[in-house]
């Protein structure tokens, strides 16, 4: 099993130590085209295998995709993070460019690769690599519902002061401030959130569970990278030991939910061969229109890009 993450930036790099010490393949390439960091990372990382007791060997590479043939799962974390002035287009633009080469060094060695995207803009940037893949769509998905759902049951554990093992929860639609948390669909330890929280105490938590990103920039002038590291990790853990794990994921609609040729946040289950199943939950009228005002959120992204023509 091999397992190359591109980006060896915090987050690609936390990812691909979590893969190291989680032993989910012989071997995990990181590449990055930054001179040295690479290698420099993933040789910090090994050094730590006879200290927390692991055997994965990591390999770092500057900018040779050569190294990464065979991969059967790649994680996309390249990218940059928008800057003062810098305007979504441009924030598109640029990033859209780096994703689009990557996709397509990756799928020159690796055909049959799953490909987990978590660059930002999440929804467009998992559709751009799509484009450009020319795998499936069970084969191409983003990462952002398990971090938002993560955020959102780190929180309730706050307020209830419970275990956040105990909270199961489920989150819909794109990754920002249009996602649709379902309080209907979050329980801890199979008790409806409802009978611990009243509405008063659960909207607030909803809206910091939307803004969560946000809240961590204010705080450190960059983005999160512990737990988005860790949330691509725990997808790629899914795929490779076939656990059929049942996760919120950006996936390609084809008429689920009503929504056709989008990629937006639903519940899937993961496997061995990437997106088995899209789940559909009966949503109440209230939900739906939540869902399709994200949905016609992400589209407008998704028209900036195809006006690119990337």
């Amino acid at each position: 099993m091999k397992i190359t993450v591109v980006g060896a930036g915090n987050v690609g790099a936390t990812c691909a130590n979590a893969i190291a010490q989680k032993e989910l393949a012989n071997e995990v390439i990181l590449l990055d085209i930054k001179e040295g960091i690479s290698e420099g990372k993933s040789l910090d990382m090994w050094q730590t295998a006879p200290i927390n007791n692991y055997d994965t060997r990591l390999r770092g590479s500057t900018n040779d995709y050569s190294v990464t043939e065979g991969s059967d799962v790649v994680v996309i974390t390249s990218g940059l993070p928008r800057k003062p002035g810098m305007s979504r287009d441009d924030l598109i633009s640029t990033n859209a460019t780096i994703v689009k080469s990557v996709t397509e060094n990756i799928v020159k060695y690796s055909p049959d690769t799953i490909i987990i995207v978590v660059s930002n803009p999440l929804d467009v940037m998992t559709y751009c690599a799509y484009l450009n893949s020319k795998l499936p769509s069970s084969k191409v998905m983003g990462m952002a519902g398990i971090l938002d759902t993560a955020r959102y049951r780190a929180f309730l554990a706050e307020e209830i002061n419970c275990s956040p093992k105990d909270i199961q929860a489920m989150l819909l639609g794109g990754h920002g401030d249009t996602m649709v948390p379902l309080p209907r669909y979050t329980t801890v330890s199979g008790i409806p959130v409802t009978e611990f929280l009243d509405e008063d105490t659960l909207n607030p938590i909803i809206e910091r569970t939307k803004k969560g990103g946000g809240e961590i920039v204010n705080l450190m002038g960059t983005s999160a990278w512990y737990a988005p590291g860790s949330a691509a990790a725990q997808m790629v853990e899914a795929i490779v030991r076939d656990q059929r794990r049942i996760f919120p994921v950006c996936a390609w609609l084809n008429g689920e939910y009503g929504l056709k040729n989008i990629y937006l946040g639903v519940p899937v289950i993961l496997g061995k061969n990437g997106i088995e199943e899209i789940i559909e939950l009966k949503l109440n009228d209230s939900e739906m229109k939540l869902l399709k005002d994200s949905a016609n959120a992400v589209k407008d992204v998704m028209e900036v890009l195809d006006n690119m023509k990337q």
